[in-house]
């Protein structure tokens, strides 16, 4: 008998696994990575770098956080003030950013910017800074000494509040405390990384909490002070002043 033209199961199974074994190799032949894309190789430049415009004539700043209820206690106690208003519910609020030097500090430095803060700019910060009369002091002082124009500066101040976290327990206190100042900075310490106690300086008035003053690069990246550290409270305890 002649043989049929019809493959045996046995041919058929061979040429399907040698067909499949082609296509693996040619898919193997074009495995070679991708190119990445400009945005996938390009490096993220830091933060510090594209967002916070570079001050220059000073070597460091202070940012100062003043616990509001011992200033308005002491300063406003009729609420008078945005900054002291019943309801307003202002705890830390920014004192200012101070240029600093590794001894002493500039303040009310020659520049072509305006005395005057505009009111469309000094808004911008009045959830931080809740007095118009301090934003415009600030600058004249403080500011000034920065090299940064007004918006430069403000803008810095934005951001360095916002790389410094207050500690919850710290935060919101309706009724009055005491608490020891080496306290208050071990609670900092501990919800910022990077911060460390020569770097942060708890300040009082009268027995009550005043300030909290952190030391910062001009990058914003904290950084040890020893002279501003020397100046802190050597008070065994203070109080912290409830918010009204």
């Amino acid at each position: 008998m002649m043989p049929t033209a019809t493959s045996s199961p046995k041919r058929t199974t061979a040429l399907l696994f040698a067909a499949i074994a082609a296509l693996v190799v040619a898919g193997c032949s074009d495995d070679k990575p991708a190119e990445k894309s400009k945005a996938e190789t390009t490096h993220k430049v830091p933060e510090t770098a594209t967002r916070v415009p570079l001050g220059k004539g000073f070597d460091f700043y202070v940012l100062s956080l003043s616990w509001s209820p011992t200033w308005c206690a002491g300063n406003d106690a009729g609420g008078r003030t945005q900054q002291c208003r019943r309801g307003e519910n202002n705890g830390f609020i920014v004192h200012g950013l101070w240029p600093q030097n590794d001894r002493g500090y500039p303040e009310f430095c020659p520049t072509r910017e305006p005395d005057r803060v505009p009111e469309g700019l000094g808004r911008t910060v009045l959830d931080i800074i809740p007095s118009m009369g301090l934003v415009g002091h600030q600058w004249r002082k403080h500011g000034s000494c920065s090299g940064l124009s007004q918006k430069d500066y403000f803008s810095v101040v934005r951001a360095a509040r916002q790389r410094i976290t207050v500690p919850a327990e710290l935060e919101v206190r309706r009724d009055a405390s005491r608490l020891a100042p080496d306290a208050v900075e071990q609670a900092f310490i501990a919800a910022n990384p990077g911060l460390e106690r020569k770097g942060i300086a708890v300040t009082c008035e009268g027995g009550q909490l005043e300030e909290v003053r952190i030391c910062l690069n001009r990058d914003l990246s904290p950084r040890p002070c020893p002279e501003v550290d020397r100046a802190a409270c050597r008070a065994k305890s203070i109080e912290q002043p409830p918010i009204r």
